[in-house]
């Protein structure tokens, strides 16, 4: 069985002898195939199932890695790699993207980074330490003076407690913040079973404690039960189930954007604490970007797209050209043999590319003319020339070391928190990919096209490298990296879910930034104490509720507006949707064709949540007291 290591120096050795030899055509397609005969015998990597990868996969991906380099020798790279890897520019990107910019400025603001500090496990705490550590050690490396040093911060010495005391950036200790204790056996729930057979392993992934903490065992260089697991073939994938908390399971559209901001910061300080208990390196790319188009299709940053569709569809999430390319391949391509693998006539892409940005924004292009596979074409060609990598450029390296995991559960946690690291452009656009890759799979039967097959062609557009001296790393990392697309494709529903002890730390974040701020004026301090009195007032409303277990939950879309509700122990929010579509007749026929409408939980120390169904009631009521409950639809 060859490594890694020497299955990319077989793929990269056979890549140079077809540039060289490319006049002599027929003696390097036998090559090739010869290659992909040695490739097919050996496994795709020490960390991948131990299973064969066939030569049509390997075709798939050399046929794939052609086009793209094909298609590079005809424009200009648009980002650059900076040359200079600047250690101390690095750990300030670190920082900043933590929500710790107040740690390297020195400034007092109303920055999140002393609540944020507040909620950190030991573990975490301990990496930002570390990080902030080399950053001041680097600066003094060149004679510069840190504006904070790092004994300024983190004034405690570490301990192996689970949790650190909340420390604030002048290295006081803050008060403790109210926790609520999770049930020590809570019922689990199918994550998602695609690409799973009954007879496979069932893992449990618990959301209640940080995966860092699941992963300490590496410290010390022991492995944990989860990596000394046998990975198996595709038939044999484990399928994970959610040990699922009675506040419910919450997904990355229930959240509000202030709420998933914070959980990107706190996501970034957990994955970087869990790969360092894994022993992988936290690479970062700093990047110099050329000035990006504002207008037309291809090669326009997703932000800008985004911001022109929201002119004339507010509300749209995931580009308009981009979701049209993928209705198109639905409606047209889930049954087309070869869908994906097979390319449209170059010629004719081009044409509709440059018609596409010529007349899409004014609905005079004709869709009807594009087939199958040049619609495939235009997506995989969206997709490659965006200026920053739909992966995003700074955790690309993040995405790439995960193939090195050699636990499929600590993958999943890695690809889980890299998922939640994403901008919502990026995130958004990535899992209306996924969803249609998932479909793609599933007419196998039809347009042969295995999950393999599928990850394969995707893995080398998705994790595509930008600057010099790229291909080696493409060459010995995609390969590799199709195992990571097989897992995206396979557990997508599960990664695009929250894991509540990162909510639990919103909470704690949401709560200590409260009680920190300061009126700066006296209008200020007129309109604070406004609010106070009308917080008291609440709260004493609240508590005589409590008492009593009885919630107001207000239903503005409906007839009757608002209900008083008794609360128990095994109450529901679906015991509550369905009680107000009780009381205003949803039972009618003309009543159900109305947008559903969920329950949320809103203000208190959560921006806004939308409740699973399942959640129960007196549980989210005993974490956040002070939260109003709303019945409205959820945005799309």
């Amino acid at each position: 069985m060859m490594d890694v290591k020497d299955c990319g120096g077989v793929i990269l050795t056979a890549f140079h002898s077809f540039r060289i030899h490319a006049d002599e055509q027929k003696h390097t397609a036998d090559n090739r195939k010869a290659t992909y005969q040695r490739i097919g015998s050996m496994s795709l990597s020490p960390s991948a199932p131990e299973r064969c990868v066939s030569r049509e996969s390997m075709e798939d991906y050399w046929s794939e890695m052609k086009n793209i380099e094909e298609e590079r020798q005809e424009r200009p790279e648009e980002l650059m790699e900076r040359a200079s890897g600047d250690e101390a520019e690095l750990e300030e990107a670190w920082l900043q993207e933590a929500g710790l910019s107040t740690l390297v400025t020195g400034t007092q603001s109303d920055g999140p980074a002393e609540a944020l500090l507040s909620t950190l496990t030991r573990s975490q705490a301990a990496m930002v330490k570390k990080r902030l550590d080399n950053y001041t050690q680097t600066l003094r490396k060149r004679n510069r003076q840190p504006m904070r040093h790092v004994r300024d911060v983190f004034s405690t010495p570490d301990a192996p407690s689970e949790l650190t005391p909340p420390i604030s950036p002048n290295g006081q200790i803050a008060p403790k913040q109210p926790q609520w204790n999770p049930p020590k056996v809570p019922p689990s729930c199918p994550a998602d079973t695609n690409g799973s057979s009954s007879a496979s392993e069932t893992i449990l992934l618990s959301f209640d404690v940080a995966y860092s903490e699941e992963a300490r065992a590496h410290r010390k260089g022991r492995e944990c039960q989860d990596c000394r697991r046998i990975r198996k073939d595709d038939r044999d994938l484990p399928r994970f189930q959610i040990m699922r908390p009675r506040q419910g399971v919450t997904l990355v559209s229930d959240l509000s954007s202030e709420d998933l901001k914070k959980i990107g910061y706190i996501s970034l300080i957990e994955l970087t604490t869990f790969y360092d208990f894994l022993g992988i390196e936290m690479k970062r790319s700093r990047v110099v970007r050329s000035k990006a188009r504002d207008s037309g299709i291809f090669g326009v940053p997703l932000t800008t797209l985004l911001e022109n569709d929201q002119k004339k569809y507010p509300g749209s999430r995931v580009p308009l050209v981009f979701k049209k390319l993928l209705s198109k391949l639905e409606q047209t391509g889930l049954q087309t043999e070869g869908i994906l693998r097979v390319p449209g006539s170059a010629s004719r892409v081009k044409h509709l590319r440059q018609e596409l940005e010529l007349k899409f924004y004014e609905d005079r292009f004709d869709w009807d003319q594009v087939r199958q596979n040049d619609a495939a074409g235009l997506l995989k060609m969206f997709i490659r020339e965006l200026p920053c990598p739909l992966l995003t450029q700074q955790h690309l390296p993040a995405f790439t070391a995960a193939q090195s995991i050699s636990s499929l559960k600590h993958q999943i946690q890695a690809l889980h928190l890299l998922i939640l690291l994403l901008p919502e452009a990026n995130r958004d656009t990535l899992k209306a990919l996924l969803e249609f890759l998932r479909k793609v799979v599933a007419y196998e039967e039809k347009n042969r096209m295995s999950l393999w097959n599928v990850s394969m062609i995707v893995a080398p557009n998705l994790f595509t490298f930008r600057g010099k001296n790229v291909k080696q790393e493409e060459m010995h990392g995609a390969v590799a990296s199709a195992q990571l697309v097989r897992l995206l494709i396979t557990h997508q529903d599960l990664l695009w879910t929250v894991p509540c002890f990162l909510i639990s730390q919103v909470r704690k974040m949401n709560e200590a930034a409260t009680g920190k701020k300061t009126p700066t004026s006296e209008k200020s301090k007129l309109r604070l104490l406004k609010r106070w009195n009308m917080d008291k007032e609440r709260e004493r409303s609240e508590v005589t509720d409590l008492r009593d277990g009885v919630i107001r939950v207000h239903a503005p879309l409906h007839a009757k507006v608002s209900m008083a509700i008794q609360l128990n122990a095994e109450m529901k929010a679906r015991d509550i949707m369905a009680r107000f579509d009780v009381e205003n007749g949803r039972g009618s026929r003309g009543a159900t064709r109305r947008q559903r409408q969920y329950l949320f939980e809103i203000g208190g120390n959560i921006g806004e949540r939308c409740l699973d169904p399942e959640a129960h009631l007196l549980d989210v009521y005993r974490v956040n007291p002070h939260c109003q409950w709303v019945l409205k639809s959820r945005l799309t």
